[in-house]
């Protein structure tokens, strides 16, 4: 059975940091390219960053650039989002997604690529 695992939320109070993990079983992640989303409550979920199958080309969304990278260790077979300068409105569910892509370097912050999805791991900035 193919499954993705989040894990690494938290409560943080605003300027923390945490760093997501998301691994996998059933398959290995260096054949996919790599999605986190969140949900934050009442508004739709959204892509946060992503990267590519070969770990070359990342994205991020305009709100989280400069504060959140993402990376991809093949080795433990595990994608990390790094989240500093964390802000209140970062609160949300983050998901990981997989997809087998279109080519080593493709990424997308759309959902449409993405297969498989892990349940997810909640994070909430608050003081």
């Amino acid at each position: 059975q193919l499954q993705l695992v989040e894990s690494g939320g938290g409560l943080v109070q605003p300027g923390g940091s945490l760093r997501l993990s998301c691994t996998s079983s059933g398959f290995t992640l260096d054949d996919y390219a790599i999605g986190w989303f969140r949900r934050s409550p009442g508004k739709e979920r959204e892509g946060v960053s992503c990267i590519s199958k070969s770990g070359g080309s990342t994205s991020y969304a305009d709100s989280v650039k400069g504060r959140f990278t993402i990376s991809k260790n093949n080795a433990n077979n595990t994608v990390y989002l790094q989240m500093n300068s964390l802000k209140p409105e970062d609160t949300a569910v983050y998901f990981c997604a997989a997809s087998p892509g279109y080519g080593s370097n493709f990424y997308s912050l759309s959902e449409w690529p993405y297969e498989y999805w892990g349940q997810g791991t909640q994070v909430t900035v608050s003081s």
